[in-house]
């Protein structure tokens, strides 16, 4: 549906509002190259700022057999992308919530983030704890940190397969649910009670 001719490098999308905020000032700065020197595949599905819009309109013009541009939205083929996908950049310079992280664990797409707001509230870093992790991120907001995360996320998917099968399972193993939310809640309420009554039988 998406044009791409190849189905044996990894697909790395973006769904997003086409602003500076989102990060495209530093993705502009390494997305040609990245294109030139890796091996991948990239989709974008947005709409937003002229600068970025036609940024990346070019960029379609440059890279025809790796790039699939779609500017405008499409909730459906949103859907698509995000179950289809290997990897997803939200390298947002802030993002006090974020969702579309939310959405690509469930299928397994392995999200690539900056670490603020709540990008860095639900996206553990797997290099920095293979039990927990559920994607990439990077600390600092520069064009190097965002290429660098891009380049350990390649690594591990091109030369370490079991790894990368440990990283989907944790990821569409996540749960950020309200219910999983409102148990941890109730949790601490009983614990905070237990010391409660503790304290009162000392005194008492």
């Amino acid at each position: 549906e998406l044009g791409l001719p190849r189905k044996d490098v990894p697909m790395i999308s973006i769904i997003s509002r086409l602003a500076s905020q989102k990060g495209f000032d530093i993705l502009e700065q390494i997305i040609d190259k990245l294109l030139y020197d890796r091996d991948i595949q990239f989709v974008l599905l947005g709409t937003g700022e002229d600068q970025y819009q036609q940024m990346f309109s070019n960029l379609k013009i440059k890279h025809r057999d790796k790039t699939a541009i779609i500017i405008g939205f499409d909730a459906d083929l949103a859907q698509k992308i995000y179950a289809a996908s290997d990897m997803f950049l939200m390298p947002s310079r802030f993002e006090p919530c974020g969702l579309g992280q939310l959405i690509c664990l469930r299928y397994g797409t392995i999200p690539i983030v900056h670490s603020t707001g709540g990008l860095e509230d639900t996206i553990v870093d797997f290099q920095g704890d293979p039990d927990n992790g559920n994607g990439f991120s990077f600390n600092n907001y520069s064009p190097m940190d965002l290429q660098h995360a891009i380049d350990r996320a390649l690594d591990l998917y091109y030369n370490h397969g079991d790894q990368w099968k440990k990283l989907m399972k944790n990821a569409m193993g996540a749960d950020f649910s309200w219910k999983n939310s409102a148990q941890k809640y109730v949790s601490l309420y009983k614990k905070a009670i237990q010391i409660r009554r503790r304290e009162m039988t000392k005194t008492g």
